[in-house]
């Protein structure tokens, strides 16, 4: 546990202006960022008696090493680095909404040559425009089925379209009048991307004109005698007015709004989002938080607006945000939404009528979804901090592990060895940093040595990174070396973090392995131990004995789930090798000879049998099969005991059987 005295700026040091700050721990990893209107008074709250600070902010304090700033010309700009940086670094002490589920949203992919209309769930991608998101995947199915009447566009993915447009035919909901059928050229890709435009701007609350329109059409259509035309606009009009009726009407002046609501205790926020399109609730979604440090309602939905708003622009921001609290000052805030949008956006406390009353239901539905968090035991952040000590204490540890990672070893028969690293920070999943290994070095059940061998894997790039950005000090600044940032991301990389405690899936023999790996790279300041799946015993290096902890015992359930969920990797990952993995018996032995045409000599001949009788002329006929190639694999075959069927590891199917 760090002193804060030991980095604090000198007095006089810290500007009394505009900025953002970051503390930084021992490792140089940025654990929190936090913006300032006036970076001298902000950064001395920090530094006070600690028995005076929030219990997440005391944490946050003793943990760093160091705080460095940078100074800004406005609060917007600094509203605006905040944003970025947290986005970048992900600080682990950072306010974060994390959602309370996985909510689907209806996408159309404006971006393709002929959009797709699906549900979509998880990050929102460029291009691609997105209503909802809504509760469930169903209900999006349900309205999409009545829109289809009237915006016949494409539903199919990506190889079904293909397909139809090799045979000529298209799919069922083509023949039946849910399909434009673009794939055979019944509308060219103009007047599809048409019908989707329309799509769009339908479900964005533009109803009332197209309605008319249509109803002008049936009329039209009736007076010139055209009654199956009139008869299908009727139709499409039901349809239409069914789906709008699904979204009853909220706000009677048909405004276009989102709502935000808060539930908060000492040590935890939810927050509740109503999306209002058209004066119809079109969207609902909810976050959850843990409270970094003291920080007010208002706080609260600055930090709410950000996440909700800082990759949205144009009109997926509404003209109107209402709000329990509007943060001070509110016109940074404001000018950046604006900014954002490209276009006034009013920012308010509702007072009275509909509004009001909405934003009462959208704070029960607040305060329901914090009682349902507090239930959930693995996100409690007092349960987390308890199962943190409990482990500290029964491994005799200076202070509580924030980073643990677990290893586990997964292999079948000896075959496909494998191994996966999951890491907690805080007592939560950091799925991001996860990894997995391939032991190539042997092949055999011997998890001893293969978890020898990844411990000694993952420490040495830990301690090939730290050489490489140590004599920098800074792995972000402008100078630091390539390998210091993701060739991919541009990010700094994130594999050389140590953690305070590696777990092992295993007993005293699997520990002793992870701990000699670590005394031969000369570490020692990360803890080892061991969970055994018989009894859950803890077993530590050196000792004969295990740790046993209560059943009851939040540290001892904290074990087992990262256990459990290193053990849930490490099988993923061996599963999906063995589907790609494919043994042909004999034909294994052939130098030079791939997958791949390994799969087209069995399928030509259907089996090693027949493979076997076949002349090198019709060997030979096999695509990319060469006569040198068939003499090699005619010897192979003869010399191999016939016993060794060619098997699909994917499905257990042996291919030698007629």
């Amino acid at each position: 546990m760090a002193d804060p005295s030991t980095y604090r700026p000198k007095p006089g040091q810290i500007p009394d202006s505009p900025g953002v700050y970051r503390f930084r721990d021992e490792h140089r990893r940025v654990i929190y960022v936090g913006k300032a209107k006036s970076l001298r008074q902000r950064l001395s709250s920090y530094f006070q008696d600690i028995s005076n600070l929030h219990q997440r902010t005391r944490t946050m304090v003793t943990t760093a090493a160091s705080v460095e700033w940078t100074v800004v010309s406005t609060e917007v700009e600094a509203l605006q680095l905040e944003y970025s940086w947290i986005k970048e670094f992900d600080p682990r002490f950072n306010v974060k909404y994390r959602d309370d589920k996985s909510y689907p949203s209806l996408a159309v992919t404006m971006q393709e040559e002929y959009p797709r209309v699906q549900v979509m769930r998880g990050p929102k991608r460029k291009g691609v425009r997105y209503f909802g998101p809504y509760a469930h995947a169903w209900a999006i199915r349900e309205t999409v089925d009545l829109m289809l009447r009237a915006f016949p566009v494409r539903t199919c993915s990506a190889g079904v379209f293909k397909r139809s447009q090799q045979i000529g035919r298209p799919c069922l909901l083509g023949y039946i009048g849910k399909c434009s059928a673009p794939c055979v050229g019944r509308v060219t890709a103009e007047e599809h991307r048409e019908l989707a435009e329309e799509f769009c701007d339908f479900m964005a609350g533009r109803t009332g004109a197209y309605l008319k329109r249509l109803e002008r059409q049936m009329q039209d259509a009736a007076e010139d005698m055209e009654y199956e035309k009139a008869a299908r606009l009727r139709d499409d009009i039901n349809a239409l007015k069914s789906a709008m009726e699904k979204n009853a009407v909220v706000l009677t002046d048909a405004t276009d709004a989102d709502l935000i609501a808060l539930a908060e205790d000492e040590l935890e926020a939810a927050v509740q989002i109503f999306h209002v399109r058209g004066g119809r609730v079109r969207g609902q979604r909810g976050w959850v938080t843990d409270k970094v440090e003291a920080v007010d309602t208002a706080g609260l939905v600055e930090h709410a607006l950000q996440q909700l708003y800082g990759e949205e622009t144009g009109d997926t921001i509404p003209k109107e945000v209402l709000v329990p609290a509007v943060p001070e000052p509110a016109a940074p805030i404001r000018a950046w939404l604006e900014e954002r949008r490209g276009g006034r956006v009013d920012l308010r406390i509702p007072q009275r009528g509909d509004k009001r009353a909405l934003m009462e239901t959208v704070e029960r539905n607040a305060k329901q979804a914090l009682i349902l968090h507090k239930t959930k035991r693995a996100s409690d952040l007092t349960t987390r901090s308890r199962a943190l000590e409990e482990i500290a204490d029964a491994l005799e540890l200076d202070s509580a592990p924030l980073r643990i990672e677990c290893f586990d070893i997964s292999h079948l028969q000896g075959d496909d060895v494998v191994a996966s690293m999951v890491v907690l920070e805080d007592g939560l999943a950091r799925k991001s940093e996860y990894r997995r290994f391939e032991i190539k070095s042997f092949a055999g059940q011997d998890d001893v040595r293969a978890m020898h061998e990844v411990i000694t894997r993952r420490f040495k790039r830990y301690l090939a990174e730290k050489q490489r950005t140590g004599e920098w000090g800074d792995e972000e600044g402008p100078d630091a070396p390539d390998g210091a940032r993701d060739a991919e991301t541009g990010r700094p990389k994130k594999f050389a973090y140590p953690p305070q405690l590696v777990v092992v899936d295993g007993g005293q023999p699997q520990v002793a392995a992870a701990q000699k790996a670590l005394d031969e790279l000369g570490i020692d300041d990360v803890a080892v131990c061991g969970l055994a799946k018989r009894l859950e015993e803890v077993w530590l290096p050196d000792q004969d004995d295990p740790v046993v902890l209560p059943r009851t015992s939040e540290g001892l359930y904290m074990l087992q789930r990262v256990r459990d969920e290193a053990h849930r990797f490490a099988i993923q990952y061996q599963r999906k090798k063995r589907a790609k993995s494919f043994r042909a018996g004999p034909l294994d032995a052939v130098q030079g000879l791939g997958e791949t045409r390994k799969k087209a000599l069995l399928k030509h001949f259907g089996s090693l049998k027949r493979l076997r009788a076949a002349t090198l002329d019709e060997i030979c006929e096999v695509p990319g099969i060469g006569r040198k190639t068939a003499e090699t694999i005619a010897v192979a075959l003869a010399q191999a005991a016939p016993a060794g069927p060619a098997v699909n590891t994917a499905t257990g199917e042996i291919i030698e059987e007629d």
